[in-house]
């Protein structure tokens, strides 16, 4: 009888002490890393993403990271045949598979459906993008006379791809999503074990201080003035990531340089929540261990 193949998952909110507890498991287990983190696949974000060093990544062989450029956008369709093959290689290789990071909606591709098998042509990406959030949601009212589902209407982006599928599928909403919850996730042939690591509020609070103060300290506004020029504000989703938005701010003269580490810190304290948010009502059930008896996770 064939075995069933192994993933390791290692999460936890932003500046938890993700990135050496899995290179000390790797180190010890004969793995390799698989980055989950929707910001490391662009090159150049290093400093704001505390992206692993040269040192680190030295350690361990790392997989999905530096794949782009600052403009070129990454979507969660590429993202899980890329994982998908890395997951391969490294098992085929004999060695085992540890995927660490804390972006919420490339985690959950270890565990569930999260793209449709809808091709959404160019001419009709291209149409929706014309249209007006209030135009979209009405167009998309109109091809569902049924309702809508449960999709979050007050999200311009799933109206938007919302409309685009059903405009290329000639299917209703909730058709598209009774299609999908059928899906077999990505990975359901593997066996997943999940493990978040936690830490109290007030400890988080001071190790996320700490961080912004390094990473100002080791040059964050000359790497975003850089990324800058070479596009960065084409590809909105690396843009608006926190640490490099608020410098494109201070860039643009909208925010003083004064007020750009507290931002940094209130606007990463905020993504905290959300993470831990999603983690306890998105994902599995699942073991937890505090960061500071990392022996729990050997």
């Amino acid at each position: 009888m064939p075995i069933t193949p192994v993933i390791h998952v290692l999460t936890g909110c932003t500046a938890v002490g993700k990135t050496e507890l899995a290179l000390r498991w790797a180190e010890a287990h004969d793995a390799e890393i698989v980055s989950c983190d929707a910001l490391l696949f662009y090159r150049g974000m290093d400093i704001g993403t505390a992206k692993p060093t040269a040192a680190e990544l030295a350690r361990v062989p790392h997989h999905l990271i530096d794949l782009c450029a600052p403009d070129e956008p990454m979507d969660i369709a590429r993202y899980v045949t890329l994982a998908r093959d890395a997951v391969r290689d490294i098992i085929d290789r004999g060695r085992r598979v540890l995927v660490t990071g804390g972006s919420g909606f490339y985690l959950k591709a270890f565990f569930a459906p999260v793209v449709d098998a809808v091709e959404v042509p160019a001419d009709v990406r291209r149409q929706v993008a014309t249209l007006d959030a209030a135009t979209a949601l009405r167009r998309l009212r109109e091809l569902n006379p049924g309702g809508l589902g449960a999709l979050d209407v007050a999200n311009p982006r799933r109206v938007s791809r919302a409309l685009e599928r059903c405009l290329a599928s000639g299917r209703s909403v909730p058709e598209l999503q009774a299609d999908f919850a059928r899906q077999p996730a990505p990975f359901s042939d593997h066996e997943v074990k999940l493990t978040e690591l936690v830490r109290a509020p007030e400890e988080l609070e001071s190790r996320i201080r700490q961080r912004v103060r390094a990473m100002l300290a080791a040059g964050l506004v000359a790497e975003v003035r850089q990324l800058v020029a070479a596009g960065l504000e084409a590809n909105p989703s690396a843009a608006s990531a926190i640490g490099y938005r608020e410098v494109i701010a201070l860039l643009a003269g909208r925010l003083a340089e004064a007020d750009l580490a507290e931002a940094i810190v209130k606007n990463t304290r905020g993504l905290v929540k959300k993470q831990r948010t999603w983690f306890r009502t998105q994902l599995p059930e699942h073991r937890r261990i505090d960061a500071n008896d990392p022996g729990a996770l050997f």
